[in-house]
């Protein structure tokens, strides 16, 4: 590897997927202001995550829908007027 190009803050971190409340814990230099104790008794950064490998349809086989950004209701909003057109 080369020097000086790596972040050296590596620390224990908890990933949670927001969707599913699956969690866990790994190593990560992501900056977070959250924290939880952990199922050891310890207290660590929380990071929270979308997506991950429990709620994935590549690993679950599932599709599963998920808006998190309110596009639908965005997309409804501005094609209402569409909608209710009468002849």
């Amino acid at each position: 590897m080369r020097k000086g190009i790596h972040p050296d803050n590596y620390r224990f971190v908890v990933f949670k997927d927001l969707s599913t409340d699956f969690a866990f814990l790994t190593r990560s230099s992501v900056p977070s202001k959250d924290s939880v104790v952990w199922e050891d008794g310890k207290e660590y950064p929380l990071i929270k995550v979308e997506i991950s490998s429990d709620s994935h349809p590549f690993f679950t086989g599932k599709m599963k829908f998920v808006d998190t950004a309110g596009r639908i209701d965005k997309f409804n909003k501005k094609f209402a007027k569409f909608a209710t057109r009468k002849k």
